[in-house]
């Protein structure tokens, strides 16, 4: 039996917003297994201009400077193969995405 697809909310920075189209959080229907990837490989199918943007092109690997939050708590060494938890699943917090900073 298959999973119904979930709708999962993502918040994405300000300049992939404005790359997507978007303003503000993104909603997209995640099938199956409620992962990081299956939310990002959603969240790229829905947004085809994201694509490389997040993650590698070729590896989907996260990018170095960008920064995955789930419920408060950064996820971003984990495997994308994580289950989101239920917060995230039904709705009542967003999977963040964000671009880190640096220098000095």
């Amino acid at each position: 039996m298959t999973k119904a697809a979930r709708p999962i909310r993502i918040a994405i920075p300000g300049h992939l917003q404005t790359l997507a189209g978007v303003s503000g959080e993104v909603v997209v229907e995640v099938p199956g297994e409620t992962t990081i990837r299956a939310a990002l490989d959603a969240l790229e199918a829905r947004h085809p201009v994201l694509r490389g943007t997040i993650r590698d092109h070729g590896t989907k690997q996260r990018r170095a400077f960008v920064r995955f939050f789930v419920c408060n708590e950064d996820w971003s060494h984990d495997a994308q193969e994580r289950h989101l938890p239920d917060p995230i699943v039904d709705g009542s917090e967003a999977f963040v995405v964000l671009g880190a900073m640096s220098g000095g």
